[in-house]
């Protein structure tokens, strides 16, 4: 089986108890990582906080009434930061107008990019796409829903040149119950089948090179996909860094990660993909 497979070169945190320490270092006030009212397109004068440019992903689904917002909080943001950057939006076939808007939003901001999906295809499938068009040095992804605040980025800076991905965990998680009951569900399961152990597999927060997602393509295109991220950054003998990040109440739309049909999928593709990856593991031990 897969969960044999060993993660010599993964540098994990020890899963522990949320503490107020972990609360209060997530909480970042706006104000400290903003030095312009919103809306404020005023050019950055100071000292970058990375030299490295930067690529956002955001994957959409019918987020019309926060997906602006959610925009101009990163484009603000990065350029409050001195970053070079881009948005690019991925619009996986929303039937709610999020895909015009965004169109309107890039011809009046140039650093902001759409790929549209005709129909939907599913969250795996509208974050490949996104890592499909992302041109900077750095990816870094996070969801469309308002739930992120994209100032708890900056602490990532700190590791990226010591690690090859930092990865959020979300602290003092806002979901009901339920869900909490099934991402914890799949993380053993996760970790059982592929050997891979962290807090939060799930977390839509993460930092990586962008040369490791254009030279390792992801195969999964529903809810499996940060799974074989993670499985396929330790295959690689890629060592990542885990960190807290704050998690914000849903304001708007639907969730569609509890749909039957994604989780549906989700299992389907873990154990399609467990059986052809044990099958290419064996292979190139057949080879050397």
């Amino acid at each position: 089986m897969l969960h044999e497979v060993k993660s010599h070169s993964v540098n994990l945190d020890e899963t522990e108890a949320v503490t107020d320490a972990e609360l209060k270092s997530v909480m970042v006030p706006r104000a400290s990582a903003i030095s312009h009212a919103t809306g404020d397109n005023t050019s950055y004068a100071g000292t970058p906080i990375t030299t490295h440019s930067l690529s956002v992903v955001l994957p959409a689904y019918n987020e019309v009434e926060i997906i602006a917002k959610t925009i101009a909080d990163v484009r603000d943001t990065l350029q409050a930061w001195g970053l070079d950057f881009e948005i690019v939006v991925v619009d996986d076939g929303s039937m709610d107008g999020t895909g015009d808007l965004v169109t309107a939003i890039a011809a009046t901001i140039p650093q902001v990019r759409l790929v549209r999906h005709a129909v939907n295809q599913g969250y795996g499938a509208a974050l490949v796409s996104g890592f499909g068009a992302a041109s900077k040095e750095l990816t870094f992804f996070m969801d469309s829903d308002g739930q992120f605040t994209i100032e708890n980025l900056v602490t990532f800076f700190s590791f990226i040149d010591d690690y090859d991905a930092v990865i959020g965990y979300r602290v003092d998680r806002q979901d009901t119950w339920m869900r909490k009951l099934n991402a914890w569900g799949w993380k053993m399961l996760v970790g059982f089948v592929f050997a891979v152990y962290v807090r939060d597999i799930d977390c839509a927060f993460k930092l990586l090179r962008t040369d490791f997602l254009h030279e390792h393509p992801l195969e999964t295109r529903g809810a499996m996909l940060n799974a074989e991220l993670l499985y396929k950054l330790q295959q690689a003998h890629c060592t990542y860094k885990e960190i807290g990040v704050q998690h914000l109440p849903r304001r708007t739309g639907r969730a569609t990660g509890a749909k039957l049909s994604v989780i549906l999928r989700a299992f389907r593709e873990l154990f399609t993909y467990a059986r052809k990856w044990q099958h290419e593991e064996k292979q190139q031990e057949t080879m050397h």
